[in-house]
């Protein structure tokens, strides 16, 4: 039954308590465990009632209050014999204008149900509620902390209280309070999980909980000690079984525990702790030898189970000195949880295990490439990297293991670490130790063959692939051939070889073995990023929901992640821009550690930012602290991030830089020598060059770029070429001809379709246009679109710049009679230009750059918008809206 609001309890017990002469008398009884919140409830109550309460039982039974009167008892399962019959004796009266509150632990009345003793009784005529407080769900645990204790309460710390916890509501604040005494109460910055662990339980909880268990009978208390090793709800039979009690005496134990509210009912006949900490306290109170003989049943008891768990099963036989027996328990549960997909957790018990257990020498060889196998698929840790290093250094290792564990190393920097040239190194090392094993060595060489990295040419990456196909079909091995399939089609995919369509269809995604599904989903999401820098993106969408979706179920937590980056880079490049930013940050804020995982959501960032006139959120997402290396990270992305700084420092008017950024930045492609990841960066490179007075220098990167187009499916970077052309035909002179290339360009950009790039090219058009003479009202038109596609899109600096550019065209019979209009308290449409700009984090500098103007006139325009909007910073000028009107 669900729980009444505050407010219908308050309407409940005003009844009486007004001078309604039909009202009758109440009851309201307020049921709930220890620390589920009775008190903070009736504390409401009362504060929000009519009339002031009594807190004590009267005096003498049959004594009857006069008047409305408003009784409130606390805790009366602790109240004496003679306080009950009181307040039995006063309820069976039924005085008018009576509201009586009772608050009680159901788990500690001396008769089960029954409030006021084995005597109580409710007569007819009174009104009777009972009000249940039960455990907090997460939501309501999440909701709790953000109010106790932090600004906000992510929901994976509002998941580890209510699991810590079992969702009591005085338990979660007593854990807060000891997470803010062990310093976790950071300014500024939400609690976080790691926050919470090795708190251990707080000394309320741990205080009723053995004060409970001591008042079980000593005979009886060994189920309550069976209840805390196992940890989890358990049936009367395992607890007995544990407990080295006979069914019945297991029987009679157990109820003794549920009587003494140690133990609670958990449903589906299973009975255990109200919450994990409880447990945790009761297990440091069992003296050793019990608690290790607790542990050996524990294990015995597991080990009969189909399937068996074989984690528990290692713990309990580690905690019971059974040291062999830990690690034979350790390597099943990691192929177990291998074998159903599980890797996150096969990751956390096989870097605990070589961290911190007694792992013989012999055995830590095969911890660690099980190790290494299962973190390449999911999230790295800093920990794995670290237990992987240290063991491959151990000069007695075996050459065929070393090759095994450096393959998965080498992959593990190269991709979730984002350590390039260093994985990269470990792979050919890895090459060199795996030569008499061709399954991980068709691995190695694939790893090598992967475009996307700079450091490989793209025709010793091809080398790379060619030598892995053989090895792989040499091996016969079906996870090494599914490895070497996905990482073909992103080789051929990424150079746009249209070979690599049919392959797709080929991925064993419907295989019997996980791991061959993982490598399906790997190649899926590979594959779907490709297209997507290719300008497929309808294919690539297609690709992506299935490779998600095929990662989840198979475990392969990084490919997940990696589709979840990509889904950020489509929907950039296809104009799906509203929300776009705050999915980005929260990818960034997920990925941790893991800068690779980030790297798609930062350049997204870093683009939505130059649009939007934000430059200082932009050189923070490209070349700030967090940024990639742009001469050590995926090739595509260095690629597009210095499209956005060369076309910043041209915005900027920095010439020079634009067109030093633009050498540096085309001399990394052409190292890497996969032109259609061009896409983003020759129309900007182009036009620095050009700008910079170096013609013979842009035509040739033109020709280049066109050159390592020859036979390529790139659907994007072909739309590019014409308008890198037309940035040539334009700083050469030739605005005829640029006309005609942008306006290729944009009609290519539209079917693709990217409305952000159709709208750049199709402003380009017009602006040649207007300077040739030539149809200028339908360039004029045409610029006035793009600038309401630009407004659409959310790109406020693109807007902006193009009414100015708008307003230097405008017909002379569409001008404003001379002298200033007059707007009163109203923005002008500069100044609602200036004010959002200003709003984005915009400099005074960069505004003048963007919209033509001085940076006097600026700072007058900036002013004059403060002054009318009331904004108080340039920051608040952000949401200062435009108005109809002209200068």
């Amino acid at each position: 039954m669900p729980e009444l609001a505050d407010t219908e309890l308050i309407r409940l017990l005003s009844g009486p308590l007004t001078e309604d002469t039909e009202a009758r008398p109440v009851l309201l009884l307020i049921e709930g465990a220890a620390g589920t919140g009775k008190s903070s409830l009736l504390t409401r109550l009362l504060t929000a009632l009519p009339v002031p309460a009594r807190t004590t039982v009267p005096a003498a039974e049959g004594q009857q209050p006069a008047g409305p009167v408003l009784l409130a008892v606390e805790d009366v399962h602790k109240a004496p014999d003679t306080d009950a019959a009181v307040l039995r004796g006063l309820l069976a009266a039924r005085p008018a204008g009576l509201a009586c509150v009772l608050t009680y632990r159901p788990e500690e009345l001396i008769a089960p149900g029954l409030v006021l003793g084995p005597d109580t009784d409710f007569p007819a005529g009174l009104t009777v509620v009972r009000h249940t407080l039960g455990p907090l769900d997460v939501a309501a645990v999440g909701r709790l902390a953000a109010a106790l204790d932090a600004e906000r309460c992510p929901a994976d710390v509002a998941a580890a209280l209510h699991h810590a916890s079992g969702g009591n509501a005085q338990t979660v604040a007593d854990l807060l309070d000891l997470m803010a005494a062990h310093g976790a109460g950071r300014p500024g910055m939400p609690p976080r999980v790691e926050d919470l662990e090795g708190v251990g339980t707080p000394p309320r909880l741990a205080t009723l909980v053995l004060r409970r268990t001591t008042a079980v009978p000593e005979p009886h208390r060994r189920v309550v000690f069976a209840a805390a090793i196992l940890e989890r709800p358990a049936t009367a039979r395992d607890l007995a079984a544990v407990a080295g009690l006979s069914e019945d005496a297991g029987h009679e134990a157990l109820l003794a525990a549920l009587r003494g509210a140690v133990l609670h009912e958990h449903g589906d006949g299973r009975y255990g702790f109200a919450a994990p900490l409880a447990a945790a306290a009761v297990r440091r109170v069992i003296p050793g030898p019990v608690r290790e003989a607790l542990h050996r049943r524990a294990a015995e008891l597991l080990a009969r189970r189909q399937p068996v768990p074989w984690e528990a099963v290692a713990c309990h036989r580690r905690a019971c000195g059974d040291d062999r027996g830990w690690l034979r328990g350790v390597e099943r549960a990691a192929e177990q949880y291998a074998d159903t997909g599980e890797v996150e957790r096969a990751v956390q018990l096989l870097e605990s295990s070589l961290a911190n257990g007694p792992v013989p020498p012999h055995a830590r060889s095969r911890l660690a490439v099980m190790l290494a196998r299962s973190a390449v698929i999911g999230l790295h840790s800093e920990q794995t990297r670290d237990v992987l290093q240290h063991i491959v250094a151990d000069p007695g290792l075996a050459p065929g293991v070393r090759g095994e564990i450096r393959l998965d190393l080498g992959l593990l920097l190269c991709n979730q670490m984002g350590r390039v040239r260093e994985g990269q190194a470990e792979l050919v090392r890895a090459v060199g130790d795996l030569a008499v094993q061709p399954a991980p060595l068709a691995r190695a060489m694939s790893a090598l063959a992967m475009p996307y990295w700079p450091g490989i040419p793209l025709a010793d990456n091809i080398g790379w692939m060619e030598r892995a196909l053989a090895v792989a079909t040499e091996s016969g091995d079906p996870v090494a051939q599914a490895a070497v399939a996905a990482n073909q089609v992103s080789v051929l995919l990424n150079i746009g070889d249209p070979a690599a369509w049919p392959l797709i269809d080929r991925l064993p995604r419907d295989s019997d073995l996980v791991a061959c599904r993982q490598q399906a989903a790997r190649g899926l999401c590979n594959a779907a990023d490709a297209a997507a820098w290719l300008g497929h993106y309808e294919q690539s969408r297609t690709l992506l929901q299935e490779g998600i979706a095929l990662a989840a179920r198979s475990g392969a937590s990084y490919a997940e992640q990696t589709g979840r980056s990509c889904t950020l880079v489509l929907d950039w490049a296809t104009g799906r821009w509203a929300g776009l930013p705050a999915r980005a940050r929260a990818l960034v804020d997920d990925a941790g550690g893991m800068p690779y995982i980030a790297s798609d959501a930062r350049i997204v960032l870093g683009l939505l930012a130059l649009a939007r006139g934000e430059w200082a959120d932009l050189t923070e997402h490209l070349i700030g602290p967090h940024a990639l290396d742009l001469d050590d990270c995926p090739v595509p992305l260095s690629a597009a991030a210095s499209g956005a700084l060369i076309r910043l420092a041209l915005a900027r008017e920095e010439t020079e830089l634009a067109a030093a950024q633009a050498a540096t930045a085309w001399r990394r492609l052409r190292a890497k020598g996969v032109w259609a990841w061009g896409a983003e960066l020759a129309p900007w490179a182009v036009e620095a060059t050009a700008r910079a007075g170096a013609s013979s220098a842009a035509r040739e990167m033109t020709e280049e770029f066109a050159a390592g187009l020859t036979g390529r499916d790139a659907p994007s970077a072909s739309a590019a070429l014409d308008w890198t052309y037309g940035v040539l035909a334009e700083y050469t002179g030739d605005l005829t001809a640029a006309v005609q290339r942008y306006e290729k360009a944009t009609a290519a950009y539209t079917v693709l379709p990217r409305p952000y790039h159709a709208a750049l090219t199709a402003t380009a058009a017009a602006r040649c246009a207007l300077a040739l003479g030539e149809h200028a009202p339908e360039a004029i038109a045409a610029l006035a679109d793009c600038a309401d596609r630009f407004e659409a899109l959310g790109a406020a600096w693109d807007a902006a710049r193009t009414r100015a550019d708008l307003r230097g065209h405008r017909p002379v019979e569409g001008r404003r009679a001379p002298g200033r209009p007059g707007y009163g308290d109203l923005l002008s449409p500069r100044e609602a230009e200036v004010a959002e700009l200003a709003g984005a984090g915009m400099t005074n500098r960069d505004i003048a750059s963007a919209l033509h103007l001085s940076p006097r006139t600026v700072e007058q325009h900036v002013a004059r918008a403060m002054r009318k909007t009331g904004a108080h910073s340039r920051k608040e000028l952000a949401a200062v809206g435009q108005v109809d009107a002209e200068e």
